[in-house]
C-alpha cells in the first residue's frame, strides 16, 4: 500500500523527505476512509439486512436483540479491526506510532466487547422475564454480578495492554489486595449470595406482595437487582430494600394466602353484656322465624329438653338446667349465615367463637376465609357481611357495645325529657 503511493507521489514530481511523509500521510488516510467505509456498509445494509430477517422470524428471543442494539454494537468491531489491519502496513517504518494505534484498537476492542456482552445480558434478561418461570426465580442478581466481572476482567485487560505485562502478574497484585477489593464490593457480594438464597428458597419474587414496616415496603416486588429490590407501595410510591437484608430481617410475605385461594377475615363484633338473656317463648317464637337459625332451634330445643327432662331440672327456675340464650342464637345464625355465603371459602378453618368477655363487652369473633383474595373485593365483601350482621343483631334482642358520646349525656333533649336514657335496658 506505501509503495503504490510512494510511486503514485513520485510521478507527480515530489520526491525524498516529503515524498515518504506525503506517502504514509496518504496511506493513514486511506486506511481511515476504508475503515469508515466498512464502517458504513456494515452499519447499513448488513445491518439492515439482518434486522430485517430477525423481524421476519416467529421467534421472538431475536427480536429483543435488536431491541437491546446487540447486533449494532458488534458491528463497531468491524472499522477497528480494518484499522489493525492495515495500519501496520500504511505506516511501516514508523515501529512507536503503529504500536500506539495498536495498543489503541485492543483497548477499543476490548471496551466494544465488554458492552456487546452487557447489552446481550441485558437481552437475556428481557427474555428470562416474558417467562413464567421469571416469577418464581429472578435471574436480575445474577446477571448483574456477571456484568461486574465482565468490566473487571476488561479493566484488568486494557490495564496489561497499557502497561505490556502479563495477566498472571496484575492477577498477582489485585491478590494482594483482596481485603480493599472485599470491602468495595461488600454489597454486591451480600446481593449476590442474598439472591441466591431468595431464589432458590422462593423467598421472594418479581410480583409478590411483601410487608417490611422498618423501611416502610407495603405493596407489590418490582425488581430483585442485586443490591436492591424495588417496591411499588400501594400508594405508589417506591421503596428499596437492601437484598441481603431480606434474610438478614423478617418480613412479611403474602404468596401464600394469594396462592392459597382465600384470604382471612378476622374480626369481632362487641355485644353489650346487659343485653344478653336467656330466651322466653315470646322470643323463641320470634327466631324460629329467621332464617339459618330454624334447624338449631329445633334440634337445641329438643336436646334441651330431652337433657332437663333426664336430670329432673326444676325450670320454675330460671337458673337451672340448660336454656337457650338470644346471644348463643345469634351465633348459631351468624355460622348459617357465612356457610350459605358465596364468597366464603368452605375449605378453609371456620370459625364464630366467643372470647373473653372485656370492658368493651363480649365479643364474637368471625375467623373464616374470603374465597376472593383481590384487595378491593376482599373490602367490599367483608363490609358487606359486618353491615348484615351489624342490622341483624337487634332482631335477636341484643345490643352492640359503643362507648357512650356526647349525644348520649345530652340534658334536657327529647330522649331524656322522655325518661329514657339510651344505655339503659327498657
Amino acid at each position: 500500500m506505501f509503495g503504490q503511493i510512494a510511486d503514485l507521489i513520485s510521478r507527480i514530481g515530489i520526491a525524498g523527505e516529503p515524498a515518504a511523509l506525503l506517502a504514509r500521510a496518504g496511506a493513514a488516510v486511506l486506511v481511515l476512509l476504508l475503515s469508515y467505509i466498512a464502517h458504513l456498509v456494515v452499519r447499513g445494509p448488513v445491518l439492515t439486512a439482518i434486522h430485517t430477517v430477525i423481524r421476519r422470524t416467529a421467534s421472538q428471543w431475536d427480536d429483543v436483540l435488536v431491541d437491546n442494539r446487540v447486533f449494532r454494537t458488534v458491528a463497531h468491531v468491524v472499522p477497528a479491526v480494518v484499522i489493525y489491519i492495515l495500519a501496520p502496513a500504511a505506516l511501516r517504518g514508523y515501529g512507536a506510532v503503529i504500536a500506539v494505534v495498536e495498543t489503541a484498537v485492543v483497548i477499543y476492542l476490548i471496551a466494544v466487547a465488554s458492552r456487546a456482552v452487557d447489552l446481550f445480558l441485558n437481552a437475556v434478561v428481557a427474555i428470562w422475564d416474558t417467562s413464567d418461570a421469571s416469577r418464581d426465580i429472578s435471574i436480575k442478581s445474577f446477571v448483574q454480578f456477571i456484568k461486574i466481572i465482565i468490566y473487571i476482567a476488561a479493566a484488568v485487560f486494557i490495564v496489561s495492554v497499557l502497561l505490556d505485562k502479563s495477566l498472571s502478574y496484575l492477577l498477582g497484585g489485585l491478590t494482594a489486595l483482596t481485603a480493599v477489593i472485599l470491602f468495595v464490593f461488600r454489597d454486591p457480594i451480600l446481593g449476590l449470595v442474598a439472591g441466591i438464597q431468595l431464589s432458590t428458597n422462593r423467598m421472594v419474587s418479581r410480583g409478590d406482595w411483601i410487608e417490611m414496616p422498618k423501611y416502610g415496603a407495603d405493596g407489590d416486588v418490582l425488581e430483585v437487582a442485586l443490591t436492591t429490590v424495588k417496591v411499588q407501595n400501594w400508594d405508589k410510591t417506591i421503596t428499596t430494600i437492601p437484598t441481603y437484608a431480606l434474610i438478614s430481617e423478617s418480613f412479611k410475605n403474602w404468596r401464600g394466602m394469594q396462592e392459597s385461594g382465600g384470604r382471612r377475615i378476622k374480626r369481632a363484633i362487641h355485644i353489650d353484656v346487659n343485653s344478653i338473656r336467656h330466651c322466653d317463648e315470646e322470643m323463641l317464637g320470634r327466631y324460629q322465624r329467621i332464617r339459618y337459625v330454624e334447624d338449631y332451634l329445633e334440634k337445641k330445643q329438643r336436646e334441651l329438653a330431652e337433657y332437663n327432662e333426664a336430670e329432673g331440672v326444676d325450670l320454675s327456675v330460671l337458673a337451672n338446667g340448660r336454656r337457650l340464650t338470644n346471644v348463643g342464637t345469634f351465633r348459631a345464625y351468624v355460622v348459617g349465615y357465612l356457610w350459605n355465603h358465596p364468597k366464603i371459602n368452605r375449605e378453609m378453618t371456620f370459625l364464630v367463637r366467643q372470647l373473653a368477655p372485656t370492658d368493651h363487652g363480649l365479643p364474637i369473633e368471625i375467623y373464616v376465609f374470603c374465597s376472593d383474595v383481590v384487595w378491593a373485593s376482599y373490602e367490599g365483601i367483608q363490609a358487606d357481611i359486618f353491615d348484615h350482621l351489624l342490622a341483624t343483631i337487634p332482631e335477636f334482642d341484643l345490643r352492640v357495645f359503643q362507648s357512650p358520646t356526647g349525644a348520649d349525656f345530652r340534658l334536657g333533649g327529647e330522649d331524656t325529657a322522655r325518661g329514657h336514657w339510651p344505655w339503659r335496658r327498657e
